[in-house]
């Protein structure tokens, strides 16, 4: 646990210590939703997520993101998958973009849990391929930038009551671009959260907490700070089974 703070700690003094011209604090909203839905009898799965993501503490839209994917389980702890994403971002906060955009991308994954100093922690690690919408001062579409990232996610949660119903849950994910088309920006950004979880039924949760990301924009003199409640409804809930 101790490591798990300091890294998430020192990820976010090194992307303050390199903010340069323009920095930006902005306060937004998410609700999101999860879901990892097996199939019956078989080691396949549906992913289906939505998160609407709001800004100025959720008045008017700052994302739309839907990512859905299909699950393989190669064994009880591990698990690979692969999906499509398709994110439209509006302007927003301090350093609005000119016109809303949209991008799409394929994603490919891998988590798997461990079982270190009596938690269970859960790693993941994601591939992007990203197609990024350019437009001209009109808002027309004029190209679609091509873009790869990275992101790793460690991830645990802490009882808080006898039953292990209700929890504290803790995650850090690091964000990473790479590939011809990436200069200023290789770190692209991070996320930090802390929040109070419930199990609902034995395949649903909910979490309520706050994530802290940092953000570098694309040209490397912009930088977020946007400081963000969550709402994560988690389900693991199998087709034709019961939630």
């Amino acid at each position: 646990m101790k490591r798990f703070l300091f890294l998430a700690h020192v990820i976010m003094l090194v992307g303050a210590a390199n903010a340069a011209d323009q920095h930006a604090d902005n306060y937004n909203f998410w609700w999101n939703y999860v879901g990892d839905h097996p199939l019956p009898n078989s080691p396949w799965g549906v992913h289906l997520e939505v998160q609407n993501r709001r800004e100025d503490w959720g008045d008017e839209w700052q994302q739309l993101l839907i990512r859905p994917g299909i699950n393989y389980t190669l064994s009880p702890g591990v698990t690979v998958s692969a999906g499509y994403g398709y994110i439209k971002t509006h302007p927003y906060g301090e350093l609005p973009v000119a016109h809303e955009f949209d991008e799409h991308r394929i994603w490919e994954q891998l988590s798997w849990k461990m079982e270190f100093l009596g938690l269970e922690w859960q790693h993941r690690l994601r591939l992007e391929q990203r197609w990024i919408e350019e437009q001209d001062k009109a808002g027309r579409t004029t190209n679609w930038r091509g873009e790869n990232r990275f992101r790793y996610m460690l991830r645990t949660s802490l009882p808080l009551s006898s039953d292990k119903k209700t929890y504290l849950a803790l995650w850090n994910e690091v964000f990473l671009n790479f590939g011809g088309n990436i200069d200023k920006n290789h770190f692209d950004q991070n996320r930090a959260f802390l929040g109070i979880g419930r199990k609902l039924t034995p395949t649903t949760r909910l979490e309520i907490g706050f994530m802290e990301q940092t953000v570098q924009r694309r040209g490397g003199d912009k930088w977020e700070a946007n400081h963000t409640p969550c709402i994560w409804l988690l389900s693991a809930w199998p087709f034709g089974g019961k939630p």
